[in-house]
């Protein structure tokens, strides 16, 4: 039967017209790398067709999880009773911390994370107890219902008294060069100040969720929406005392992650699995919106203190950054987020003699987590912030000042912790934004405008971006992928990257359709899985395309050279005359289709499907010497933006944005727009009006979405210009010479954040740099106005 079916089909290729398959041949592939294509569930996105966990259709006997959130920040458990519990109708199982089998932390890295508090609580919204139930309503009544007592200890709530305390989660660490102290010493001119930057909640639109299913080997399968797969299933397995290959962890897509289900997606999938590994029935934790605000942990806030020395043109000379970030209760991935604010704390600027160090500073508040950007973003306000200070006290155009520090491209292009800045075309690039967006004139008409209004002010800036990608845990660079072409000619994609919108998929179908030069319809992407790629990073980072669209390359190309060898051997060429272009393949005089060379590769026996690995290259950082090459390139970018305030009531509009970012050659310069377009108002949301709040016991007050205020529509700039920089590959050996695009972008909107205080400032004749700390609400930036009068007048006095 099977001599038949290749006779016949061989008989299909010779008949085939060779001329019309010439002609195909000629055409350009419409679907590969650099196109402008849709997001692959896009349409299911705005249809509603796309299925999330929550989504799934539910189990018999499914039952449904809530937790019991601690009601105090730092206290010892004295009682805990759940015979209440039970007394309630469709109850199953309540879970303490006594009834975990296997290991009770669930630390991302470093122990201090319990999955359920055992005997003492340390901030409030630390999970207690979970209730099992046939519904969610039935369970949080039950949770509820529990008794549970506590003797208060005192609490730390405030990361400048835990500084002053010294009480950290982790040693500080530090960055020099040259003599900081020496240099500030003999400056012409002196600055210190200080800063408070305010944390984020993710606000993904869908909350952690976890479902999940016994095995009949007394395994787990779990449908989990996380960032971090291999994460959730070494901790499952953790908690339940199994190997990691009892447990399978699947996850097709996230309802937004951020950061925020890198690490914190394991509580809900642990604790469901306990449940499910007690009772033998299927279990899922959804938690509800206010419960998700008040258990998981937000960007980390931090305290900054400097002390600046420079030159009449405003050059730094030498500076002292004191970087102290607010980590809440244990470890998680701090450690690497103050990093990466160190890393990041000279942003696009050659700081001369520097002294950075960081501070890992223990509160009784959740334990804050990843966040887009990994501590970058508080680093490159601390800096920007320095530069408009600089600028104030010599009263020069904050552009000026940066510019005089800006990386050179042969000299002073030496980082504070002693890497090379390559590739470094900033200048290039705020030059043509300075003229696109007409920054001069602008400002001219500003300070005119300015003048001549008494109420109204406007403010522009002009800010630039040079952000490390890499995993700063130099182990995390690496990623597999999987690829299996079958018989019809269809190929089966899975990598060990997860999609939460941002396009991860598309990009490494568009890759894998480019190598084997077909329509990026031929290609299904399936869901991240646990047993198909092995031991993955998580998808952060903004490493996702880099790792995963090079491990995908990677396997592609294994399959291509085994069709290559076989059609030259086939057909009787040599390898050099094999060549594939859309959807065909040439050998020597012959043309082939892609599906019937499949065929022929089949019947021949060539093996149809392999897998693909890749590590970055050249990563390493001595944290003994505070030195090394923690990242393998930079990604650059510029924004200038303009906005008008109310100085009678701090209110203010963006009147307009001009972006100019650096994506190397993009793989998808439709997706690319788009994540610079939301990392951009994300950024300004963190920086304007999305405000973290807690009282006096330690609890988040704006917990919800009627007293935490992302940023909507209205409140995009009026005027919204976003340009990719064209013709400008990565001279890395990065997939197809791209750049990552997921983090860099969201440092783009510090420039609104620094247009507000140049506004405030007009208010001086831009003699004064106002003190206004992120976010920039109305009510700081009407703070702020007031004290900058009361300077003013206090100055004016004899």
């Amino acid at each position: 039967m099977s001599n038949h079916i290749k006779s016949n089909h061989t008989e299909a290729v010779n008949n085939t017209s060779q001329v019309e398959l010439e002609r195909q041949f000629k055409q350009d592939l419409k679907t590969g790398v650099g196109k402008k294509i849709p997001h692959e569930s896009a349409t299911r996105h705005v249809s509603g067709e796309a299925l999330y966990v929550d989504d799934h259709l539910e189990y018999p006997n499914q039952l449904h999880l809530y937790a019991r959130l601690s009601e105090q920040a730092h206290a010892t458990i004295s009682k805990i009773d759940t015979a209440p519990c039970y007394q309630i109708p469709g109850v199953s199982c309540v879970i303490t911390a006594k009834d975990i089998p296997g290991n009770l932390d669930i630390g991302a890295v470093f122990p201090g994370d319990p999955l359920l508090a055992d005997g003492v609580v340390e901030y409030l919204g630390q999970p207690i107890l979970a209730v099992a139930a046939s519904s969610l309503d039935i369970a949080r009544e039950a949770a509820n219902a529990a008794i549970i007592e506590y003797t208060p200890l005192t609490a730390v709530l405030d990361v400048k008294q835990a500084l002053d305390n010294k009480q950290f989660i982790q040693d500080s660490h530090q960055h020099t060069r040259g003599d900081a102290s020496k240099a500030l010493n003999d400056a012409a001119h002196h600055l210190q100040g200080e800063l408070h930057i305010g944390g984020q909640e993710h606000f993904y639109l869908e909350t952690q969720v976890s479902s999940v299913m016994p095995t009949e080997d007394g395994g787990m399968l779990v449908h989990c929406s996380t960032q971090n797969p291999t994460e959730i299933q070494k901790l499952v397995a953790s908690v339940l005392g199994l190997p990691m290959n009892k447990v399978i962890i699947d996850i097709r897509r996230m309802g937004g992650g951020f950061g925020g289900k890198e690490t914190q997606a394991a509580g809900p999938a642990c604790m469901a699995a306990v449940v499910a590994n007690i009772t033998r029935q299927p279990v899922k934790m959804r938690l509800p919106r206010i419960d998700d605000m008040l258990a998981t942990g937000k960007r980390h806030p931090f305290y900054i203190a400097y002390d600046v020395g420079f030159d009449d043109t405003g050059r730094i000379q030498g500076i002292d950054i004191q970087l102290a970030g607010n980590c809440g209760y244990s470890p998680d991935l701090s450690g690497s987020i103050i990093d990466r604010a160190m890393f990041h704390a000279d942003n696009a600027y050659y700081l001369g003699n520097a002294l950075i160090t960081g501070h890992r500073c223990k509160t009784n508040l959740a334990s804050n987590t990843a966040f887009r950007g990994f501590g970058g973003p508080q680093g490159m306000v601390a800096i920007e912030n320095v530069m408009d200070h600089i600028a104030r006290h010599l009263g020069k155009d904050p552009l000026d000042v940066r510019k005089r520090n800006f990386y050179g491209k042969t000299e002073r292009n030496i980082t504070h912790y002693h890497q090379t800045v390559e590739d470094n075309f900033l200048d290039e690039i705020t030059s043509d934004l300075e003229q696109s967006a007409s920054y001069s004139e602008r400002r001219k008409a500003i300070i005119l405008f300015n003048q001549s209004s008494q109420i109204l002010k406007k403010g522009i800036a002009l800010t630039p971006v040079k952000f490390g990608i890499s995993f700063t845990a130099t182990f995390l660079n690496q990623a597999g992928a999987l690829i299996h072409i079958y018989t019809d000619g269809s190929i089966h994609l899975n990598h060990g990257g997860t999609e939460m919108g941002q396009g991860l998929n598309t990009k490494v179908a568009q890759i894998v359709a480019e190598e084997f030069q077909v329509d990026l319809e031929r290609i299904q992407i399936t869901a991240a899985n646990t047993d198909k790629v092995p031991n993955t990073s998580p998808t952060a980072a903004s490493s996702g395309a880099d790792l995963n669209g090079k491990a995908a390359q990677a396997a592609a190309h294994t399959l291509k050279q085994r069709l290559i060898d076989f059609t030259a051997e086939h057909f009787d060429v040599d390898v050099s005359e094999v060549k594939f272009n859309n959807n065909l393949i040439q050998a020597g005089e012959q043309f082939i289709s892609f599906n019937d060379l499949v065929q022929l590769a089949y019947f021949a026996q060539v093996s149809l499907s392999s897998t693909g690995f890749y590590k970055t290259p050249k990563i390493f950082y001595d944290r003994d010497t505070a030195s090394g090459h923690p990242f393998y390139y930079f990604a650059y970018g510029a924004a200038c933006s303009e906005v008008v305030i109310d100085t009678l009531t701090g209110e203010y509009k963006v009147l307009r944005s001009d972006i100019l970012h650096d994506v190397g050659a993009s793989l998808n310069p439709a997706i690319d727009i788009g994540q610079v377009e939301g990392g951009f108002i994300q950024g300004m949301g963190w920086l304007t009006t999305e405000e973290l709040v807690w009282n006096e016991q330690g609890k988040l007050t704006t917990n919800s979405p009627a007293s935490y205020k992302i940023p909507a529509i209205a409140d995009t700039p009026l005027d919204f210009r976003v340009k990719l920089i064209e013709n400008r590959k990565n001279p890395e050996d990065t997939v197809f010479h791209s750049k990552a695009v997921g983090e860099p972008p969201f440092m783009l909107g510090i420039s609104v954040w620094s247009a507000i205080k140049d506004a405030v400032s007009s208010l001086s004749d831009y003699r004064i740099h106002p003190q206004i700390d992120a976010p920039a609400t109305p009510e700081k930036v009407l703070m702020g106005v007031e004290a900058l009068r009361k300077q003013m007048t206090a100055e004016q006095s004899p």
